[in-house]
């Protein structure tokens, strides 16, 4: 069924989900912004089109308890591990199908808000809006536009000061449906001295019709506090994914992203951090593994604004059988960021001649007393190496999974114990 992307649409969206009238107005104007900007002038060619995408689909009313869940749902997410997860590792959990969040469960006993987001905007207004829209504005390029006019789920999710939780909290997002856009917004604020480590999960069934996942990300991270955001991002060959994400810190505090894309049909995704305060700091370690048919544009972007801040990138590239895994990304040193420090490194390994990968970096120093270091490494599959594996006993397929997978190794290290398992799994599983 498809639906026409019109006021009369956002008009019913919102009504449908009884938003107070300022939302109503702002999905208006961000509507009126997508309709009047254009696609992105670097990146891969963005082929799909509008009119065929399904803007929103609800499937059932939000569950605490599984067993009220319609089976079919509970099964979908017991196959992809998340309902053994929230049994073994979580502190809570959010489940997303479609275009809301289906299953919510906070396990802590600690003092905090974790819901979905449109829960958020009902039952906290004063807090919701003091931080939406404040981060990531819906006029910066059209998939923010596209998302402030449709958004629906998402996380919300705040740590009062002096916080910290014993375990993860994860979201999980899930595409069922042919040429399904979803559109989440999830918003996390971690006060003053606290902790937080955030997992999220994507996958979606695999159809012959595009689908598109344009989210938006605003992380606040509060003074001496410390953020991590662990994304496995396995979406089908089919997906555009263009999501836009970004934290930012206070004095102290700590950011930390931690993104692999192994999936979709094209990427473009670009973590940033706004080091505002003094001595805060960023890192993001990414991974992208691009196969045939694949374009994965991704990287991070650095900002510094605080004096003696320090920001480390570290992204992996992988692309075999005619993929392509670029890494595109900024780090800005600006004049007041005096005695800070940035440092890029991208390594990048062709599994064959067809394959490709580029770097698009930008990197800025505006003042004498800081530094920056970038770089970069290409490299194919060692013949010799493959050969004296093989001679080992091993066949081709198995020598070059023992690459990839030695390739992959430090940012394996940085995800749960669990989430590794996982990334093992899907590198042997992506075509090698």
């Amino acid at each position: 069924m498809k639906q026409k992307l019109d006021e009369k649409f956002i008009l019913e969206l919102s009504l449908k989900k009884n938003e107070p009238d300022w939302m109503r107005d702002f999905r208006l104007r961000s509507f009126r912004a997508f309709q009047d900007l254009p696609n992105p002038n670097f990146g891969p060619s963005l082929e799909f089109s509008f009119d065929d995408i399904l803007y929103y689909k609800k499937t059932e009313d939000l569950k605490h308890d599984w067993d009220q869940v319609e089976k079919s749902t509970y099964q979908t997410f017991c196959n992809l591990g998340v309902v053994d997860a929230e049994k073994n590792y979580l502190d809570g959990v959010s489940n997303q199908l479609e275009s809301e969040v289906v299953y919510h469960k906070n396990l802590t006993d600690k003092n905090i808000i974790f819901c979905s987001t449109d829960d958020a905007l009902r039952d906290y207004p004063q807090l919701f809006q003091k931080y939406f829209n404040t981060l990531v504005r819906y006029d910066e390029n059209k998939y923010t536009a596209l998302n402030g006019a449709v958004w629906s789920g998402g996380s919300f999710i705040y740590i009062p000061p002096n916080t910290k939780l014993d375990r993860p909290l994860q979201s999980y997002f899930r595409i069922d449906t042919e040429s399904l856009g979803q559109f989440e917004r999830t918003i996390i604020i971690v006060d003053d001295n606290s902790e937080l480590s955030y997992i999220e999960g994507c996958t979606a069934r695999s159809y012959s019709k595009s689908s598109l996942h344009a989210g938006v990300v605003e992380i606040f991270v509060g003074k001496n506090a410390s953020m991590r955001y662990s994304t496995i991002q396995n979406w089908s060959n089919d997906v555009y994914n263009l999501v836009t994400k970004r934290a930012i810190v206070d004095e102290h505090g700590k950011m930390e992203w931690v993104d692999g894309n192994i999936g979709s049909k094209v990427t473009m995704k670009y973590p940033s951090i706004l080091l505002k305060g003094d001595y805060s700091s960023g890192n993001c370690i990414s991974i992208a593994y691009a196969k045939k048919g694949q374009v994965l544009d991704a990287g991070a972007k650095m900002i510094h604004l605080g004096r003696h801040t320090k920001s480390n990138i570290v992204n992996k590239s992988i692309a075999e059988n005619g993929g392509v895994a670029n890494y595109r990304g900024v780090s800005k040193i600006t004049k007041q960021a005096s005695d800070s420090h940035a440092s890029v490194k991208c390594d990048t390994i062709l599994m064959d001649s067809s394959s490709k990968s580029d770097t698009f970096p930008k990197n800025v120093v505006e003042n004498k007393t800081s530094e920056l270091e970038h770089e970069a490494t290409v490299s194919k599959v060692n013949q010799e190496k493959l050969f004296y594996l093989e001679s080992k006993g091993f066949s081709e397929e198995a020598a070059k999974e023992l690459f990839i997978l030695g390739f992959a190794d430090d940012f394996k290290k940085e995800l749960p114990m669990e989430y590794a398992v996982e990334l093992n799994r899907l590198l042997k599983e992506s075509g090698i």
